[in-house]
């Protein structure tokens, strides 16, 4: 038996325009400490997973660039989506990889654009949910202790006791309002990491029961043809696929600081601030300003009298937005012409 991880990094370059591009998604930024996202995610499986196991989804634009970010992997592990069909196909993809070479393989499905800020303790809790996969025959969740009701998160509500703090996945609430969410973590719901783990037996036993918009492509998947499987497969989020379908999933809690870093305004919770709570990134003077967040790539950038702000410049472009409106740079995006939507990086 071995152990697998795949980790899922593609990416449209949208979340931290200007800075992000198609070419330099946010998995390929430093945005939390000197080396990639991608590095990082990688770099925290040493000890857990050796890099001949470790498979990475990407795509096929960004296979060149993921392997200058990871030459410790073998070429083959890159895995090149020939087109985007959500987490469910490319899971099924890597899964199927991982068989190939051992039938009684596990696997470890994580994100490359996380902050985790406890490497050992994420090792930790990724090796016990594969455990807990292979013991119990389940499909696992690793559920994140909420640090506050945030509404951009989806949320998991343990029921019954598997074993210790294990327990079985009573229902999955997807972005509840602040009202909701603050009562779902009094009575002790988790976080929806996207951290996950399964046997590779149990994973396609599921696939195949319950996941029609995948099961009747696996012939071309298991007949080498990954064009034709991702060319009629129909998209979904392994999420919705099988962990909300499925009667075997349990959810295992983690205990390590954890962010998505899903906007700019994110930076704050990741990075170190001011006094004034300022979090600034390159050459900044901030002033008489707080609650704002400022990178500075190519050039200063000055903030006087402001406060709750996104300052960004990077690739000749200057993004200014309040931290809330921050979250909505996908509906800025669709209003702007092509060149400035995706600037050369």
């Amino acid at each position: 038996m071995s152990r697998w991880a795949a980790v899922l990094a593609g990416g449209s370059g949208t979340r931290f325009w200007p800075l992000s591009t198609s070419r330099s998604p946010k998995q390929m930024l430093s945005l939390t400490g000197s080396e990639s996202l991608l590095a990082q995610a990688v770099r925290r499986l040493s000890g857990l997973i050796p890099p001949e196991r470790i498979l990475v989804i990407t795509a096929e634009a960004l296979c060149e660039a993921t392997l200058e970010v990871l030459p410790e992997l073998p070429p083959k592990n890159i895995l090149a989506e020939p087109r985007a069909a959500s987490t469910g196909p490319a899971l099924v993809w890597a899964t199927h990889r991982a068989q190939e070479s051992d039938p009684d393989a596990t696997l470890l499905s994580l994100h490359a654009d996380w902050f985790v800020g406890d490497d050992a303790a994420f090792r930790e809790t990724a090796r016990r949910a594969m455990d807990v996969a292979d013991r119990f025959d389940v499909l696992v969740a690793v559920g994140v202790v909420p640090s506050r009701p945030d509404v951009g998160y989806g949320y998991i509500v343990p029921g019954e006791v598997l074993d210790g703090d294990v327990r079985v996945i009573t229902r999955f609430v997807e972005k509840p309002d602040a009202e909701r969410a603050t009562r779902l973590m009094r009575e002790g719901a988790l976080w929806n990491s996207g951290l996950f783990a399964w046997t590779a037996r149990r994973f396609f036993l599921e696939t195949e029961a319950l996941a029609p918009e995948i099961a009747p492509h696996l012939t071309a998947l298991r007949a080498g043809d990954v064009a034709r499987y991702f060319r009629e497969v129909r998209p979904i989020a392994v999420d919705v696929s099988h962990f909300e379908r499925s009667r075997r999933v349990a959810v295992l809690p983690g205990r390590f600081p954890w962010d998505d870093v899903g906007t700019w305004a994110a930076l704050a919770r990741v990075r170190a601030t001011d006094a004034a709570g300022n979090t600034s990134v390159g050459d900044v003077t901030a002033v008489d300003t707080a609650g704002t967040v400022a990178w500075a790539d190519g050039g200063p950038v000055v903030l006087f009298g402001v406060r709750d702000l996104v300052v960004v410049r990077a690739n000749s472009i200057v993004l200014v937005t309040t931290t809330e409106r921050a979250a909505h740079l996908k509906d800025l995006l669709s209003r702007l012409p092509p060149p400035l939507r995706d600037p050369v990086s």
